[in-house]
């Protein structure tokens, strides 16, 4: 049921993502790696070379979020270069099942997004297939947009998918989360929560992301599903 922390690197200065990166070392569990392309969301951020880069310099695992067209093509590199996961979104994805099992025989975790209006039950076949489902709890494209609670009750439903005693498929949020959601995300999980945090952006963003940590630790022990 542990929690862990991915601050993404979308609110951090590019200029100095290694100093960033460095700067959540030890309190973080994975920074989170926001690609975009400008065709399957509309903007674009960074790629393949700037993850093999931060490889270099990162003592904390990547992992990338593709927001992007022909994952199938692309997604692969990603693990094979170093990511320790890989997440695909299932409305770009052409063959899932064949991309999912090329991340995970190149050494990586498989992930696989869902928009906020796409429901979760049709892709309850391709959970064997996956190590994370990440729900997305903004539109995709943009940082700091409001979080959507109409996500909550999906991520519900994804935490009853799967076989509870195993717990093998992680559970992520992105978008939105804060001081003000974390809570709410971590109540309606069963779990990992792995949400993509604006801690990067704060003066002190280990103190901001051991703080949201601690809420969200608190939120979960008091869960209604614990009991």
């Amino acid at each position: 049921m542990a929690v862990q922390m991915a601050p993404s690197i979308l609110s951090a200065d590019f200029a100095r993502l290694a100093d960033e990166a460095a700067a959540v070392t030890g309190v973080a569990d994975w920074l989170h790696v926001d690609v975009m392309d400008k065709h399957f969301v509309p903007n674009l951020t960074l790629g393949l070379p700037v993850v093999e880069a931060l490889l270099k310099h990162a003592a904390l695992p990547l992992d990338c979020h593709l927001m992007i067209e022909q994952p199938d093509r692309w997604a692969p590199a990603y693990a094979e270069a170093g990511a320790r996961n890989v997440t695909i979104h299932a409305e770009a994805a052409s063959s899932p099942v064949r991309t999912l099992r090329m991340i995970r025989s190149a050494g990586s975790r498989a992930g696989l997004a869902i928009n906020p209006s796409t429901p979760v039950e049709p892709y309850a076949d391709l959970l064997p297939e996956i190590d994370m489902m990440l729900l997305m709890t903004v539109e995709p494209g943009f940082g700091g947009q409001p979080f959507l609670d109409l996500v909550l009750p999906k991520l519900r439903r994804a935490r009853d998918l799967g076989d509870p005693a195993r717990g093998t498929v992680w559970l992520q949020v992105d978008g939105g989360v804060s001081e003000k959601t974390i809570e709410r995300c971590a109540e309606a999980r069963r779990g990992r929560l792995r949400g993509r945090l604006r801690g990067l952006r704060r003066r002190r963003p280990a103190a901001a992301v051991q703080a949201l940590r601690t809420q969200a630790e608190e939120a979960t022990a008091r869960a209604p599903w614990r009991c």
